[in-house]
């Protein structure tokens, strides 16, 4: 994965940006899943047997476009449709995007685009806006194995539209030799910030920081998360960027960041995320998602480390961001119903295990997480999240919100925290 897919991950791309993350827990788009859709060429409720009879068909084949994290991850999906397409007799062509979001978009604009793809929770509104997206979770008979909090990422104006494909969830990373050595052991994990920013300190020394994360909300987020809020309310009617407990989130950090026990990634030889510095043996901790696994197995590998919960705010609350990626199916597809037997075939727990064994995702099916947790034990940590992540918001817009929240970020050490979210309010109610 690349470092700046790892960067923004606020999404799946997810590898980024995405979601896991996560049984009935909050998150930050918590729109109803119940009501289905009346469009003819969406998905049209059907009074045949077959549930999919409303939907086009051919034996044309189907195109699949997906954002790749590395070579694990392609050829994984090459190989998930490969085994589908002997089953069901349908080609499947798929193709590792360059650039998602400009083929995707070129695609539709063009009337050709390809039947099934990743989609992310933040490009959902504008997408479907344009009837790009075929409404088709209702059609799901696993619908009711997702985690809510992820169907809630991808339904939009009481529309499900796309089966969530993963999550991920960010943890405490540790260095566990630079652990040793400051003669802490397991018992001295942070529980609090109070202790976190005890055992930072007393891990920052020469060249080494205790705790390096990147300068972004979908790092800092989770402190805020941890605290009670979020920038937006559950339904995201409301916008609650600048509530007091956001601000005294960011007020915490900005202290660290103060007193030298915590530094931002690039202000740490460059490094363009929290891993790198993490990697490179030049912070001790570093806050980030489940996806560090694999860079720090295929660039990492010296180094020992151990994953823990992040720690309570001081209210008690725990929190950590949730990221996630989706299935999409092209309203104009040609064979909508194979794309969504592809889709059923690509969200079994069986292939969703085929999937973390591959390049490391977390399942969005409930019923894989206890096979999950007996296959990756060390990964404990991040799904525990599950049970109190939430995720970005993604209403129309939100993401240049987002966007414009990270450029702040960088200058927190000297910004008041009340004058970065009194900004981000603003974008945000501008919105709704």
């Amino acid at each position: 994965m690349t470092n700046k897919v790892i960067k923004r991950l606020g999404a799946g791309a997810i590898a980024i940006t995405s979601a896991f993350a996560l049984a009935a827990c909050g998150t930050s788009n918590s729109t109803t899943t119940t009501t289905s859709t009346t469009d003819t060429a969406t998905s049209a409720p059907s009074t045949s047997a077959d549930p999919l009879a409303g939907l086009t068909s051919s034996t044309d084949p189907i195109t699949l476009l997906f954002g790749s994290s590395g070579d694990a991850e392609t050829a994984a999906v090459k190989a998930a449709a490969a085994a589908w397409s002997a089953q069901s007799g349908i080609q499947v062509t798929v193709t590792p995007a360059d650039n998602l979001d400009q083929q995707l978009a070129q695609g539709f604009a063009s009337g050709s685009p390809a039947d099934v793809f990743y989609l992310s929770p933040g490009s959902l509104p504008g997408y479907a806006d344009a009837g790009n997206l075929l409404a088709y979770g209702d059609l799901l008979p696993n619908k009711g194995d997702f985690y809510q909090n992820l169907l809630n990422d991808y339904t939009y104006k009481g529309q499900l539209y796309a089966a969530p494909k993963d999550f991920s969830t960010l943890a405490l990373v540790i260095n566990d030799d630079m652990w040793t050595a400051a003669g802490l052991t397991a018992a001295d994990y942070p529980t609090t910030w109070d202790q976190l920013q005890t055992v930072a300190k007393k891990l920052t020394t020469g060249n080494v920081v205790g705790l390096c994360v990147g300068a972004q909300y979908e790092r800092l987020g989770a402190l805020m998360v941890a605290n009670g809020a979020n920038l937006m309310n559950a339904d995201q009617t409301q916008a609650t960027a600048n509530a007091q407990s956001n601000i005294d989130a960011l007020t915490f950090a900005q202290s660290m960041l103060k007193d030298g026990s915590m530094k931002f990634a690039a202000d740490v030889q460059n490094a363009g995320w929290g891993g790198e510095c993490f990697g490179k043996g030049n912070a001790a901790m570093t806050i980030e998602g489940n996806w560090i696994t694999g860079a720090m197995t295929s660039d990492y590998s010296n180094i020992k480390y151990t994953a823990v919960a992040l720690p309570k705010a001081p209210s008690g609350g725990q929190g950590t961001m949730e990221f996630s990626n989706g299935w999409g199916i092209a309203k104009d597809s040609k064979n909508q119903k194979a794309a969504v037997q592809l889709v059923e075939y690509m969200t079994t727990v069986t292939q969703q295990m085929a999937f973390s064994q591959a390049f490391g995702i977390m399942p969005s099916l409930q019923t894989a997480s206890s096979q999950y947790a007996a296959a990756f034990p060390a990964m404990k940590a991040f799904s525990d999240g599950a049970a109190y992540a939430q995720g970005v918001p993604t209403i129309k817009g939100a993401s240049q919100v987002i966007t414009d929240l990270d450029n702040q970020l960088p200058t927190l050490a000297t910004t008041d925290p009340k004058t970065i979210l009194d900004s981000t309010q603003s974008e945000l109610q501008a919105l709704l």
